[in-house]
């Protein structure tokens, strides 16, 4: 269903970021439940803790509720998983010019 994109930073992160992408463009919409996390593991090939510690990621993100025994579901909209994406596009970017979170975060309070 999902695949890894590149090869750096940590793996949970990899998958999170594939499942958040998925929301992100509506191929998950809120209410769609995620395959279980070993179902996921063996089709990404990776340990199912990994898929745990992606879960509660986007958990933390408020983009699904992970129900034990009951699976996880998707519940943000796609526009939250996108705004996400951005940010994390807009840290990565900061952090390749040598800008700290510092200075982005006054930088983005200026233009509020």
């Amino acid at each position: 269903m999902w695949s890894l994109d590149g090869t750096s930073g940590a793996l949970h992160e990899r998958v999170a970021a594939s499942i958040r992408r998925a929301i992100s463009s509506g191929e998950l919409p809120p209410g769609a439940a995620l395959p279980t996390a070993k179902e996921l593991a063996g089709s990404l090939g990776v340990n199912a803790n990994t898929i745990l510690r992606a879960f509660a990621v986007l958990s933390d993100e408020g983009l699904i509720d992970v129900r034990r025994r009951r699976g996880a579901v998707v519940t943000a909209r796609a526009d939250r998983a996108r705004l996400i994406e951005l940010a994390d596009a807009l840290l990565d970017e900061a952090a390749r010019l040598g800008i700290t979170r510092g200075e982005l975060t006054l930088l983005l309070a200026r233009r509020s």
